[in-house]
């Protein structure tokens, strides 16, 4: 059984396939945060951008295979990664921060 990882910029998700077939995704939203802005003299001022996780889904016949956790934390990674900050609007992704402490700060 192999397991896949993408992330699907077009339709703004991030996907876990196994055998070549769709077992889950993670959606979110992108924008920039109006509201925050980085500290005074840091390099960068523009507000800080953002991932608003809405859903997350695993397929009724991947569930029970930590699907949904491989495909949060590969979202958590990228957003981490591409220097996004998290709005964990999803109950699941919530979860997943709350029991994985190291992504507690990209909560925006």
């Amino acid at each position: 059984m192999t397991t896949r990882l993408e992330h699907n910029v077009a339709d703004t998700r991030f996907e876990i396939y196994i055998d070549d077939t769709l077992a889950g995704y993670a959606d979110y939203a992108e924008h920039d945060d109006a509201d925050r802005t980085r500290p005074v003299g840091s390099a960068d001022s523009h507000p800080p951008k953002i991932r608003d996780f809405h859903h997350t889904m695993t397929f009724p016949e991947f569930r029970g295979r930590g699907v949904a956790a491989q495909v949060v934390e590969y979202a958590l990674r990228d957003s981490r990664a591409a220097g996004f900050a998290i709005v964990p609007t999803c109950w699941y992704v919530e979860k997943y921060i709350a029991e994985h402490r190291e992504y507690a700060d990209l909560v925006a």
